[in-house]
């Protein structure tokens, strides 16, 4: 891909960032007074005061926007309001727990809707397909939180099986893993059995089997790759799914993790906190993206030929 388009893509995936923590910070700071909840509307007005100040938030909100965007450009976000440090910092804490459950996820999602999506397409019409489908359909209409406790009430209360809470041990893990990448797989399944079915009606297809190549290699060499564009674009937007998804399935389970934290941040008016959070989740999704752009060239020449006669177009 050529280095001006690429060029490009950055200089909007900034302008992103930048346009998703003005909103945010406007709009948590028209949201209510931090002062007042943290303590109480009957706290003493000159207390309130002096937490306001402490805290920059008697300040115009303007005042306090560019003071948040010189910090944050140093990896400065304020002082949590709950728990007295770094908002960053706090955040840290809970992130590898995080990323562990969403990484752990999405093997689970690929290894499970990827096989499945291929073999339901090379089996198109049978019994299986059917089956497939149909299994596909009801776990991504099934809520996340609705899946949650049913194991819960299944595996831990009635059998006793895995633990309801916590992260000490793999155990705790399976039932926040199954409940992320149900829907998630199902969507990978439905996905790539589309694109395969595509990829198999296409002239190539038939003259590759026409010049006597084996019908596993064709679908190995030729079928793949082509079906693979539409995958990796659901693949970015996994990542964002499994976001939100672990606000609901830490929430449901007890994981210690970010999910979690800004749940609990948000109830609390903790802006610093959930500022924080919401520029990793602002930065991750726009990285994702751009990295699918560019997957999107190395996979098909044809697209990476495209954006280059774009990005030349411009000038």
């Amino acid at each position: 891909m050529p280095v001006r388009a690429i060029v490009q893509k950055l200089i909007r995936a900034a302008l992103t960032v930048l346009l998703l923590l003005t909103t945010v910070f406007v709009v948590l700071r028209l949201s209510g007074d931090p002062a007042v909840y943290v303590l109480g509307i009957d706290a003493d007005p000159d207390a309130l005061e002096a937490y306001r100040k402490q805290h920059r938030l008697d300040r115009p909100i303007h005042e306090q926007y560019l003071r948040f965007l010189e910090d944050a450009t140093e990896g400065h976000f304020g002082q949590s309001f709950m728990e007295g440090r770094d908002a960053l910092e706090a955040v840290m804490d809970r992130l590898p727990r995080t990323l562990l459950l969403m990484s752990v996820t999405l093997g689970v999602t690929l290894l499970i809707g990827i096989p499945a999506g291929i073999f339901s397409a090379l089996r198109r019409g049978s019994w299986m397909d059917k089956g497939i489908m149909a299994v596909t359909v009801a776990s991504f209409c099934l809520p996340s939180f609705v899946l949650g406790i049913f194991l819960i009430l299944l595996l831990s209360v009635t059998w006793r099986i895995l633990p309801t809470a916590g992260y000490q041990t793999w155990q705790h893990m399976v039932l926040p893993v199954i409940t992320m990448a149900t829907a998630d797989a199902a969507i990978f399944a439905r996905f790539t059995r589309s694109a395969m079915l595509e990829v198999l009606g296409q002239p190539y297809m038939r003259t590759a089997r026409a010049k006597g190549l084996p019908w596993a290699r064709a679908v190995i060499r030729h079928a793949l790759p082509n079906a693979a564009i539409p995958t990796v674009t659901i693949g970015g937007f996994a990542v964002g799914s499994l976001i939100a998804g672990a606000v609901v399935t830490e929430s449901v389970f007890a994981w210690p993790g970010v999910g979690r934290l800004l749940v609990t941040s948000v109830q609390n008016r903790d802006l610093p906190v959930v500022q924080v959070i919401i520029v990793l989740v602002a930065i991750s999704m726009v990285t994702t993206n751009l990295l699918v752009d560019l997957t999107y060239g190395w996979l098909d020449p044809r697209i990476r030929g495209l954006m280059g006669r774009r990005a030349e177009a411009k000038p």
